[in-house]
């Protein structure tokens, strides 16, 4: 229901705009002949037409509506075209998925008004430049500003729900590794205590057949004996249930870290190592810093392939400091995270659960992955995700943000490029008129009433001004007039003239032309 209130509310917003717009036109043509009323209100009935189905070609019917704006309404400049742009590009960006439409209907408005604004307009090029500036700012900026409110929408409905999905799916595969990870602890756990009471079990074996002992006491070890191997028993299928369906490890709860290293050299490893005598360390760390060493080894060999490698064990009585870096491989690309980070995210949770950090990352031109291992520590809280670890959800959400910002970006950048292009081509034309159509003053003078067109041609500068006077002397009867500048500074901006009539090609008026002043 609210959904279908704000479509309605939207569409009644629409509807209003283009009312107001054609009220507009009638206020403004209410005083001129009716074909510009009527040139109005068909152009905004069909930019609103054909907004929501055809919003390029809405945008096309009010682009080159602009075009009115170079025609002569008496010295008024239509207010109406503007604001029919400036609708009809901002519904149009909120409904169409790319720029480049928009790039060819304006590319086609300025094409076809060049020729119109040279030939039909006495501002030439001028008229021309006022238009394509009016089309940045009235159709090309509410675009990019509808388009970039689209752009926010969308990411606000989609995107949000796909981060949730992707941030759930993520948050259930580390919690496996985790799960995983914990069983594989409790395996070695279940070695290490089921060890132990295998001696209590075998001890009281010994007790119970001793003849040194009574019979009372027998018994009691018999029963001890019972109880050990009921514990041992009891503890085999909580460490089954654990474990799953998984089979058990075939390798055993080793932490003998020389001999892994030993191992992997001499498998063709070029490792460096200085490992300390961890037997003082608890179980738990020990355990830890073999499967640090071991992790750390496998994606050695597994990601960077023939690549130096060292590994750092240094035991003190407080913590064990575990330390191993691999250089960039001769071949190929650096090491990153495992595809599935299981291995990190279990080995993260081993590290935390013995109340250690853990730490892994491109370091220099290598990688490196660093533990430290309190002796006696609670299990820490979970840490933080790495740069490495954050999940496609968050990687897909910063690229839309940078979609986003490159859209207002470009709504920005487009307009104040076309500006100084504009603004260059202007005084370069402005610049090229005035120095082509400026008449000396002591050439004019020189003219004398009666000389032919040949004659003085030679004198006359190659082209006449743009500008004509807004009044001027009447004209001689039947005679053809040229308009040139007079000296003036180039930043000076002034409509004085010179004016020459000529019948028959003989020089029949000369006039200068004063500057109107406003009080006039």
């Amino acid at each position: 229901m609210q959904r279908n209130w704000s479509g309605r509310a939207g569409v009644l917003l629409e509807v209003g705009v283009f009312v107001l717009i054609g009220a507009d036109v009638w206020y403004e043509t209410r005083q001129n002949g009716d074909w510009e009323l009527v040139a109005g209100l068909v152009l905004t009935t069909l930019t609103l037409v054909l907004g929501r189905r055809l919003p390029a070609a809405s945008l096309a019917v009010a682009a080159f509506g602009g075009l009115i704006a170079m025609v002569d309404l008496g010295g008024r400049f239509p207010a109406w075209p503007v604001l029919l742009m400036i609708a009809a590009g901002y519904y149009a960006g909120r409904r169409m998925e790319t720029v480049r439409p928009v790039l060819g209907i304006l590319a086609a408005v300025t094409v076809v008004a060049l020729p119109v604004s040279l030939t039909e307009v006495s501002d030439g090029l001028g008229s021309w430049l006022s238009l394509l500036v009016t089309l940045l700012f009235a159709a090309f900026v509410p675009w990019h500003l509808g388009h970039y409110l689209r752009l926010r929408a969308d990411l606000e409905r989609t995107g949000w729900r796909r981060a949730e999905e992707l941030e759930a799916r993520q948050r259930i595969t580390a919690e496996q590794a985790r799960l995983r990870e914990r069983a594989r602890i409790a395996s070695d756990m279940h070695d290490s205590l089921g060890h132990e009471l295998s001696l209590i079990a075998l001890r009281a074996a010994t007790l119970e057949l001793s003849s040194d002992v009574d019979e009372r006491h027998r018994a009691a070890a018999g029963e001890l004996r019972e109880s050990a191997a009921t514990a041992t028993e009891r503890l085999r299928q909580i460490i089954g249930v654990l474990r799953e369906d998984a089979p058990p490890p075939v390798e055993p709860a080793d932490t003998d870290v020389a001999g892994l290293v030993e191992r992997v050299r001499g498998s063709g490893v070029a490792l460096e190592s200085r490992v300390d005598d961890v037997s003082d360390a608890p179980p738990m760390v020990r355990r830890a810093v073999y499967r640090v060493v071991q992790e750390a080894l496998t994606n050695v060999t597994k990601h960077a392939p023939g690549a130096a490698a060292s590994v750092w064990v240094e035991c003190s009585a407080a913590e064990t400091v575990v330390v191993v870096r691999n250089a960039r491989p001769p071949a190929g690309s650096l090491p990153g995270v495992p595809s599935g980070q299981h291995g990190l995210v279990g080995l993260r949770e081993r590290v935390r659960l013995v109340g250690g950090t853990l730490a892994a990352g491109p370091s220099g031109d290598g990688f490196e992955v660093r533990a430290g291992l309190p002796h006696d520590a609670a299990p820490a809280a979970d840490a933080p995700e790495t740069e490495a670890e954050r999940s496609e959800s968050a990687r897909e959400l910063a690229s839309a943000r940078r979609r986003v910002r490159r859209t207002l970006a470009g709504a920005v950048a487009a307009p104040a490029v076309v500006i100084v292009v504009a603004t260059v081509v202007g005084v370069v034309q402005y610049a090229y008129n005035w120095s082509s159509s400026t008449l000396d003053p002591l050439r004019y003078n020189e003219l004398r009433l009666g000389e032919s067109r040949v004659d003085i041609g030679q004198v006359l500068p190659r082209r006449q001004t743009v500008e004509r006077p807004d009044a001027e002397p009447e004209r001689p009867p039947g005679s053809r007039c040229e308009y040139y500048r007079t000296d003036r500074s180039l930043f000076e901006l002034s409509s004085e003239s010179y004016r020459l009539c000529f019948d028959r090609d003989l020089l029949v008026s000369k006039d200068l032309i004063p500057e109107r002043r406003g009080d006039e």
